[in-house]
């Protein structure tokens, strides 16, 4: 068991680094980037559904949902992303592969205890315009990091209907950009570096309930709430005069250091509804609702004005089928058959156009054989953003990978 325990750790804390560089988008220069976590793979394979009860895999969106573990797990996850872009003028495209999550839930009778590490946004682009085809200027933006957060959480069994729960957060991160200027017939240009160390911490609390409608269905349904919080920026900024060197990279000649001021982002209050009904080992469709304080958000420094953010809304349906789940002789009955939509609208605002983004998810969850332990795929194909006005739109199609290993820890030996 220790040696669970240091391995988890161990991979936790190396894999931190994994989370600066988990997008492509342009859209991750506004705010804190590109928020990348829609929950694990099981869940995002259903529209992003937290509503369910599971006893063998976590949730790390609802925290009620820790007391509903029977079995300690282990779950990991990551995602290999393939995205066209478009706008009016220009096409490109972009692969990453990124990790998603790492945590483990522990169950100790009516509690369940979770902990692990989040890479909860993403910054990471490379763009380039040109403003005048007479006499070209060049402008070249590229920008990297993220947030990450540690969090532990804790769900309790207050009936055999009913549980709550809670979790803390600890948000840090660094996020890098530049963007250089020059004209291609002259030898020198200028280029601003941007610094940010963010940290902070928020909390989460959830509800869980289902109960006996018949014999076999059942009705589920959940609440979750996010508090606004507070991310605290310590920014710096240098103004570099380079030269272009025959080989292809750049020499500084003069650097400058600017005084701009430390700022705070606010990581804005978030509500969510989820209902659902089914048979727990055959079948459960669901859908949930999540209401976002969007327009809350700000941007790193000052001088960027150019985005206006929005309250958005998330809009998820799903559900999972198995069509036998105790099956000895057929492997294919046992697995769990997963489908969803997701639709939102992002918070951000560009030339007066919301940046909405909708997908459609199918997935399945494969059970390793003689254990409680399963792997779980998910596709995801979706559309971001918009042309309009030369804005970018993304289309993407995802594969998100996740390892659930399940099993039962604390047991006392009977024999030496």
């Amino acid at each position: 068991m220790i040696k669970k325990i240091v391995v988890s750790l161990s991979l936790l804390f190396s894999l931190t680094s994994l989370a600066q560089e988990g997008t492509s988008s342009p859209y991750s220069f506004y705010g804190i980037g590109d928020i990348k976590f829609k929950g694990t793979v099981d869940t995002r394979s259903m529209g992003g559904l937290t509503v369910f009860p599971d006893s063998i895999h976590l949730n790390l969106q609802n925290p009620a949902h820790l007391a509903s573990l029977k079995l300690t797990s282990f779950a990991i996850g990551g995602t290999y992303a393939n995205t066209k872009f478009q706008s009016e003028t220009a096409d490109g495209k972009a692969r990453r592969t990124t990790l998603d999550y790492l945590a483990v839930g522990i169950p100790v009778g009516k509690l369940g205890i979770g902990f692990g590490l989040i890479p909860y946004s993403s910054i990471g682009y490379k763009i380039q315009t040109l403003t005048d085809e007479d006499n070209p200027t060049f402008s070249r933006y590229s920008g990297v990091g993220g947030v990450n957060k540690v969090f532990a959480g804790a769900g309790y069994k207050i009936t055999k209907e009913l549980n709550v729960g809670a979790s803390i957060q600890y948000n840090f991160g660094t996020i890098e950009t530049t963007n250089l200027r020059y004209l291609e017939s002259v030898q020198y240009g200028t280029r601003e570096n941007n610094f940010s160390d963010l940290q902070g911490f928020n909390l989460d609390f959830g509800l869980s309930y289902q109960r006996k409608l018949t014999k076999k269905l059942s009705l589920f349904s959940s609440v979750t709430y996010s508090p606004e919080s507070k991310l605290k920026l310590d920014n710096s900024r240098t103004i570099d005069l380079i030269q272009f060197l025959s080989t292809g990279t750049t020499s500084v000649i003069q650097r400058e250091d600017i005084d701009v001021a430390n700022t705070e982002i606010k990581i804005p209050s978030k509500w969510s509804f989820g209902t659902g009904i089914g048979e727990m080992k055959k079948w459960m469709f669901g859908g949930e609702v999540t209401l976002i304080n969007n327009s809350v958000l700000s941007n790193r420094f000052n001088d960027i004005d150019d985005a206006v953010f929005e309250n958005s809304t998330r809009y998820s349906l799903g559900g999972y089928f198995i069509p036998n789940y105790n099956s000895y002789s057929g492997y294919f009955k046992r697995i769990v058959y997963r489908a969803g939509l997701r639709y939102e609208n992002t918070g951000l605002v560009l030339q007066n156009k919301s940046i909405t983004d909708a997908a459609m998810n199918v997935g399945f969850g494969l059970p390793l054989s003689g254990t409680f332990s399963n792997i779980n795929i998910n596709f995801e194909y979706g559309k971001r953003g918009t042309t309009y006005y030369n804005l970018v739109q993304e289309n993407y199609f995802n594969i998100s990978i996740g390892l659930s290993l399940s099993d039962k820890w604390f047991i006392k030996r009977k024999f030496d």
